[in-house]
């Protein structure tokens, strides 16, 4: 409950009478001494506040803690969020009735709402632009202002740097640097495109492999998918567009990807348009304004300070008479904090005042280093010290101790979700700056989000890149003079008179040895400023006109085509023609069979089959019942009585595979298919290479347990002939182990799907004669299993993760390499189709598994702990 003092009333007895009757209570009352609701009225700026004193103003002078204390109340007295989180929680906590005070003042009110007020009026300014710029003539697309994708392609590079990157550690016998990445290029029906750049540094929690393989599910996964206009306001919309239309969570987007995703979306709405980024994420008021919008950005210089401090002083020297105004040193390499003082003092006194000096520490300091280190720079007016402590919590305590500015930056790369929220405890006023990496943060809408919420409290924005090529520079000069129009938004709202400049971290560019462009981005001295700077119009045209140093490129990531075909099975007295999709090269011996689930088909798997198919040969079939698969043999007038079994089912695919594989394959299967997966690596082991298997059983152990099962199941058989598919679709999917899948934004479509079965006799057959209850139970052959084993479980799924569990628990206790061949991996925020829910995770966990088989066959088993990041 919550109240104001205004109506603040209620005798000792009816509180009391009341009490005994229900559970414990939490009273919240904001205590504003009186009100004053006429405050935020235009007249109060007119009137004299002694008038508003008298005539409209109500004093309140109670104690509400004397008034709780004489009521038998427990009253705790708070002022910021972090006091009423903290309060909230003890009432809970204790079960007992509280009041919780809420102190604040008029003036602190009638201030916050002005900031609120002006902010609306900015919002409303902006949204009005921005539609005006959706709906002008010719830009519009049709009714629902999205624009059709054609294609997506990517390109690998590898170009050359003049150094090694300040990120990496090299040996002194490494005479040559590369930077490695992709370029996507985006192709809108209209024929308009957009580039962007994927490029994870090593010593993040992505690397290059895991990035491409995000890179080949989203090139068949942004097929002929529409996207929004509106995902250039940001602030959520992007995330919306990915969760909602690509069906992917936007957490399990690498950040590097994610980055390179929305700079070629963008740079595509852009040249739909006939605009630039910085245009369609902050629109100008008019056509006229576009051409004064010459926001050029400063660049800082990085200095990697290997050297004497004489030496880097020189160096810094140099760059200051080239034009720099901003210099950032690299600290904390090696040396003690007394020698990186020294070398800042000396640059210092070798640049002279007037020239901005940042440091970075890179977290590798314990806070008594840096604490030395700051004691020795009070007099060489730091603009702030970068991350200058190794553990997070010493932040703070820094902040307090040291007198020093400080920069965070490390401390934003690990926020991958909510940023905003994990950042309320940074508010610090010795936290003056963040500096922000697009392609670590997950992109320009967190990069954004983040950068608001420096501004609201008053801190710089640095954009900073992380040594990518001159698309990646032009698109983060475009972003940084958009951060700066945000900047003079908040200034104004917050009555700040004077906006600091800025120079943001694109020093980078000067390890550029090669390029991925002909015509890279020119950041040089502005002849009117003498100031280094990145030009925005040369950064529009850099983007606009891009093109493909065809040089740096090596393999191109394209559409891959998928081969159907039926193959005809006999065992005994059955037949089946199998319905069979393939796609990668058919000469691969590196094979995935993926076995789908109930109610499934083959085209379950197509996007993760596609995914793979640079590096492997995909094979999926329709199971008996399923799709296009066709049972043959039937017996006449069998009803849904059980006569198939999952052991008929897998002999089926194992001459199945014998006859288009001829080396050994790896299986991938979910739940149903998962159960056959597990049994053909038990029984036909001098076949299968490894398993995957996604939320899939070994059955059930007692008897009991098994007879009920198989009644249900055979119950639900029944209801599929008798009812019909689309009913039991329905009651099926409603169950609670769908929960998860429910709240795909795909549900409806994947529902379709599984409604398009025509030989409902095999399909109800499959589900009675292949339930757990009667299929054979593989618990106690568990423990001489010697196929690898994958199991992946939905970490909502708690079912499967218990049997996940115990399944590891059995394996491999009767031969000698135990259970170190098998892993168990947990997908986040997903149920039981993991597969379909979250399916990013599954192909990095999927990857890493192929690639442990494979070094497995060389004895080198390793270690498969960090199956996602």
């Amino acid at each position: 409950m919550g109240g104001s003092t205004d109506h603040f009333g209620c005798t000792e007895a009816e509180w009391r009478e009341e009490r005994k009757l229900r559970k414990s209570m939490t009273i919240l009352v904001v205590n504003n001494h009186g009100g004053a609701i006429f405050s935020l009225l235009p007249l109060a700026d007119k009137v004299e506040p002694s008038t508003l004193h008298q005539y409209f103003y109500t004093s309140h002078n109670i104690s509400i803690r004397e008034l709780c204390m004489a009521h038998g109340i427990r009253h705790l007295h708070v002022k910021t969020k972090a006091e009423l989180e903290e309060a909230l929680s003890v009432a809970q906590h204790e079960q007992m009735d509280y009041m919780v005070e809420i102190e604040s003042s008029i003036d602190a009110n009638a201030s916050f709402h002005s900031i609120l007020k002006k902010f609306t009026l900015q919002t409303a300014q902006h949204t009005i632009r921005f539609l005006s710029l959706i709906f002008s003539q010719r830009s519009i697309k049709d009714e629902f202002c999205s624009h059709k994708t054609r294609k997506i392609q990517c390109s690998k590079y590898r170009i050359a740097l003049s150094a090694p990157p300040t990120s990496a550690s090299v040996g002194d016998s490494c005479k040559e640097f590369y930077r490695e990445g992709f370029i996507l290029s985006l192709i809108l029906e209209d024929g308009s495109v957009g580039y962007g750049e994927v490029a994870p540094l090593e010593i993040h929690k992505e690397n290059l492999v895991d990035a491409e393989y995000q890179l080949r599910y989203l090139v068949h996964a942004m097929e002929q998918v529409d996207i929004s206009c509106f995902v250039s306001l940001l602030k959520g919309s992007f995330s919306y567009w990915i969760w909602n239309e690509l069906g992917i969570l936007p957490s399990s987007i690498f950040p590097s990807v994610r980055c390179g995703l929305e700079m070629a979306i963008l740079n595509a709405i852009a040249d739909a348009k006939g605009s630039n980024m910085l245009n369609i994420l902050h629109p100008p008021t008019n056509e006229n304004s576009k051409c004064e919008r010459s926001l050029d950005v400063q660049i800082c210089a990085l200095v990697n300070s290997n050297g004497s401090p004489t030496e880097v002083a020189n160096v810094a020297a140099t760059l200051v008479m080239e034009g720099f105004s901003a210099i950032k040193l690299k600290v904390a390499r090696g040396g003690n904090p007394m020698q990186d003082a020294a070398l800042i003092r000396e640059v210092r006194k070798k640049v002279g005042c007037q020239i901005i000096i940042r440091a970075d520490a890179n977290r590798n300091w314990t806070y008594e280093e840096a604490m030395t280190f700051s004691s020795l720079v009070q007099d060489c007016n730091l603009q702030y010290i970068e991350e200058p402590v190794k553990d997070e919590d010493d932040i703070l305590k820094f902040c307090e101790e040291s007198g020093l500015p400080v920069a965070l930056d490390e401390t934003i790369d690990e926020i991958q979700e909510n940023p905003v929220e994990k950042l309320m405890k940074f508010t610090h006023p010795a936290i003056t700056a963040v500096v922000i990496k697009p392609s670590v943060v997950g992109g320009f809408e967190n990069a954004a989000l983040i950068a608001q919420w420096a501004h609201q409290l008053g801190k710089m924005a640095v954009v900073s890149a992380a040594f990518e090529s001159s698309l990646s520079l032009s698109a983060y000069t475009l972003f940084s003079s958009y951060l700066e129009l945000l900047s003079l938004d908040a200034l104004e709202v917050l009555d700040n008179a004077v906006a600091p400049t800025v120079a943001h971290g694109l020093g980078t560019y000067r390890w550029l040895k090669e390029d991925v462009t002909p015509n890279p981005l020119l950041i040089c001295r502005n002849p009117h400023s003498g100031v280094v700077e990145a030009s925005v119009a040369n950064a529009s045209r850099v983007v606009h006109d891009f093109q493909v140093n065809q040089n740096v490129m090596s393999n191109i990531i394209a559409e891959e085509p998928v081969r159907q075909y039926q193959l005809k099975v006999e065992l005994n007295s059955l037949s089946c023609s199998f319905e069979v999709c393939e796609t990668g090269p058919q000469t691969n011996d590196n094979i995935l069979v993926f076995l789908h689930g109930f109610l499934g088909t083959g085209k379950d798997w197509i996007n993760i089959m596609k995914t793979f198919s640079g590096s492997a040969r995909c094979i999926s079939v329709d199971l008996p019942g399923h799709g296009k698969s066709i049972l043959h043999g039937v017996k006449e007038g069998g009803g849904v009585e059980p006569w198939l079994s999952l052991e008929i089912i897998a002999h089926m695919l194992h001459k199945l595979i014998l006859h288009i594989a001829p080396a050994k394959v790896t299986l991938v299967g979910y739940s149903m298919g998962a159960r056959i997966a597990l049994y053909m690596a038990l029984k036909f082991s001098t076949k299968t290479k490894g398993a995957v298997l996604i939320s899939g059983s070994p059955g059930l152990k007692d008897k009991l347990s098994r007879k009920i099962r198989a009644a249900k199941d055979d119950s639900r058989a029944r209801a599929v002939v008798t009812h019909g598919l689309q009913l039991f679709v329905s009651s099926w999917y409603a169950g609670e182990l769908w929960k998860g899948l429910r709240s795909h934004p795909h549900f409806n479509r994947i529902i379709t799907s599984r409604s398009e079965h025509d030989d409902m006799q095999t399909l109800a057959q499959m589900l009675s004669g292949l339930s757990t209850g009667r299929q054979p139970s593989m618990w106690e052959d568990l423990p001489y299993c010697r196929v690898p084993l994958l199991i992946v479980h939905g970490e909502k799924d708690t079912k499967f993760r218990k049997i996940a569990q115990a399944m590891m628990n059995s394996l491999g206790s009767k031969h000698e390499k135990g259970n170190v061949i098998h892993e168990v991996v947990e997908v986040p925020n997903c149920g039981h189709a993991a597969h379909l829910e979250n399916p990013l995770p599954i192909i990095a966990a999927l990857r890493r598994f192929m690639t442990r088989l494979t070094d497995g066959s060389k004895h080198n088993i390793i270690s498969f702990q960090d199956a996602m990041y």
